[in-house]
C-alpha cells in the first residue's frame, strides 16, 4: 500500500509538472515564434506596410520591420516598422515597449522605444531620430 501512496504522489507532481512546464513552453514557443517569423518575413512585412501606407523609401529615409521586446522581461511581443534616416535605421534591431500608468492608474501608457539590441538591459539604447510607424499584430 505505502508503494502505491508514493507512485500516485509521484504520477501527480510529474503531471502537474508537466503542464506547469507546458505552459511554460507555450510561451518560449510563442516568443520564439514571434522572433522567427520577424527574422525570416520582416523584409515582405515592411513591404506590406509600406503598400498600405504608401510610403516609398527613397535615400533620405527607410523603413524596417523588427520585434517588440517587452523591457525588463526580454519577452517577444509583436513587431514594428520603424522609420528614419537609413544609417540610424540600420542601427535598430528592435523596439522596447515599456508599460506605466497616469492619472492613479485610469490611464495606461505604452511607449515605443526604437533600440539597438535586441537584449536590453536596465538602460534602454535608444536610437534617436528613428520613430516607430507600425505596429503589426502576429497570430501564433
Amino acid at each position: 500500500m505505502r508503494n502505491r501512496w508514493r507512485e500516485v504522489v509521484l504520477g501527480g507532481l510529474l503531471l502537474l509538472g508537466g503542464l506547469l512546464g507546458y505552459a511554460q513552453l507555450d510561451k518560449i514557443l510563442k516568443a520564439g515564434g514571434i522572433a522567427v517569423v520577424v527574422d525570416r518575413f520582416g523584409p515582405e512585412m515592411n513591404k506590406a506596410v509600406n503598400r498600405l501606407t504608401h510610403i516609398k523609401p527613397d535615400k533620405n529615409f527607410t523603413t524596417k520591420v523588427v520585434p517588440i521586446i517587452s523591457a525588463g522581461s526580454g519577452t517577444y511581443v509583436g513587431a514594428a516598422q520603424v522609420m528614419g534616416k537609413p544609417e540610424l535605421v540600420k542601427q535598430v534591431q528592435a523596439v522596447a515597449q515599456i508599460e506605466g500608468s497616469f492619472a492613479g492608474h485610469e490611464v495606461r501608457i505604452k511607449a515605443l522605444i526604437p533600440i539597438s539590441t535586441k537584449n536590453p538591459g536596465r538602460s534602454i539604447d535608444r536610437v534617436e531620430g528613428v520613430g516607430v510607424s507600425a505596429i503589426l499584430d502576429i497570430r501564433l
